[in-house]
């Protein structure tokens, strides 16, 4: 009789054990736009103030060396949300629609949404905002920024304070207050909830308190090493424009306050990171849910003779990267091995128990998220144009451009990129190695981009708050 009690007892016990196991886990998926590797934790700037991103980053794993897969909103977002490079799509630049090239049934949000998801979003995931509609099960619509600001921008470099409004003159905030209702509620099915934060993007327009936590008197320019363009080919040259935007700022006077209004920025998003954290940590959802979070790219302020993204170096092309994975990963992971943004679609896949579609480029980083300092062959590999490329490893990044010329930099001794040692011949070998990296498939813009490029020639050298 006890044996029998026993095993009835199990076997009205096992069935919710099982629902548990088999409960799948929601994802908190956090895009921001334009916040390079200015993080507290990362040590690359010590201005930076980002006390709620650092949390994030103590709760799981963050990536040191984590590269997007191409220096431009679009085509950036476009391939870590398909799971499709750059030369695969032929999707380079802004001015190429990712919808006349992609189907929605490739998109990451699609496949949450086709294994029972509810699908929930607001502001930036797609370039211009979430992208195809029937990616999702509800949506809600962004505020329009607000308040007085103090215009203090230098030509096409744009920023200036709010005088007149708090945090809800952003229409970040907005943002954040969406994720925070989600995160509070009850839900009946597992969600994919993307909070698509614009800040730091341009323009660098915060409330003035954001500013004042970087005196004007304490800013000090990032390093820079006079005639830094002149070991680097005219192709490198040509797409950093050092007669441009770092022209305008050099001549200014003002480079301080340009890199005061991008920190002031980055401050204002991190509080709302910190608004969502809080949630997150009072959420019935905490236990089961995925954060990820992700910069679509870097941003240069002045390294290199260089302003914006536009680039194959470092500043550009490296970005934050964290994940939380509740049963995988541990507090205060930091990895180290050389990672791209290709890795979230097949690693999202793997840690939901979703199908992994035949297109998918990148690596699963599941082996990282629960052992960071495992044994690990990727590299990071960026693309911006077509046949120009960037292959990143824990030590090199070399480039190679569409007509061949070279830049090799060694990270051991030269972390901001300064001596290109292409041209060396005792490194004809390691060149050799990298560029076996180099993605073979290297496809023409598609037909139809020429609208969007004729849109993004109307806007050359005017105001960069338009720029995405």
């Amino acid at each position: 009789m006890k044996h029998a009690l026993t095993f009835f007892t199990a076997l009205l016990l096992t069935p919710l054990a099982a629902l548990h196991a088999a409960e799948k886990p929601n994802v908190l998926f956090i895009a921001v736009d334009d916040l390079n590797h200015w993080i507290g934790h990362l040590g690359r700037n010590p201005q930076t103030k980002t006390p709620n991103i650092d949390r994030l980053a103590a709760m799981g794993v963050t990536f040191a060396n984590a590269q997007c897969a191409a220096p431009v909103c679009n085509p950036s977002r476009a391939a870590l949300l398909s799971g499709k490079r750059p030369g695969t799509t032929g999707i380079y630049d802004n001015g190429i629609p990712f919808e006349k090239v992609l189907k929605p049934e490739e998109s990451l949000v699609m496949q949450f949404k086709n294994a029972g998801y509810d699908t929930l979003g607001t502001g930036k995931l797609w370039h211009g905002g979430l992208g195809w509609k029937e990616q999702w099960t509800a949506i809600q619509k962004e505020s329009k920024q607000q308040g007085k600001i103090v215009d203090r921008s230098i030509d096409g470099i744009a920023f200036g304070p709010i005088v007149k409004g708090g945090d809800d003159a952003v229409s970040d905030t907005g943002i954040a207050d969406y994720g925070i209702a989600e995160l509070g509620k009850k839900h009946d099915k597992p969600f994919f909830l993307t909070l698509g934060f614009h800040k730091p993007h341009m323009p660098w327009n915060v409330p003035q308190k954001y500013y004042d936590l970087h005196p004007l008197t304490d800013i000090q320019l990032p390093p820079t090493k006079a005639g830094d363009l002149a070991d680097v080919p005219p192709a490198g040259v040509k797409m950093a424009k050092p007669t441009g935007d770092h022209s305008a700022v050099l001549a200014s006077g003002r480079w301080k306050e340009a890199v005061q209004a991008y920190l002031a920025s980055i401050s204002y998003l991190d509080g709302q990171i910190g608004r969502v954290l809080d949630a997150y940590e009072k959420s019935p959802h905490k236990e089961n849910t995925i954060i990820v979070f992700w910069g679509d790219h870097g941003w240069h302020l002045g390294e290199k003779e260089h302003w914006r993204k536009f680039s194959l170096w470092e500043e550009a092309a490296r970005a934050p990267f964290i994940w939380v994975v509740p049963g995988v990963t541990k507090p205060g992971g930091v990895c180290k091995s050389p990672v791209d943004f290709m890795s979230v679609y097949p690693t999202l896949c793997e840690l939901a128990a979703l199908p992994k579609p035949a297109w998918l480029e990148g690596d699963n980083l599941k082996p990282l998220l629960a052992d960071p300092t495992s044994a690990w062959t990727g590299v990071g590999i960026t693309t911006f144009g077509q046949n120009n490329h960037a292959v990143r490893t824990d030590r090199w990044r070399y480039i190679r451009y569409a007509n061949g010329s070279e830049e090799l930099y060694d990270h051991s001794n030269d972390e901001y990129e300064w001596t290109n040692l292409a041209n060396k011949p005792e490194h004809t070998d390691l060149k050799a190695e990298l560029a076996k990296h180099f993605p073979k498939t290297n496809l023409p813009e598609p037909t139809g981009s020429e609208e969007g490029k004729k849109r993004k020639g109307a806007k050359a050298g005017k105001a960069g708050a338009t720029e995405d």
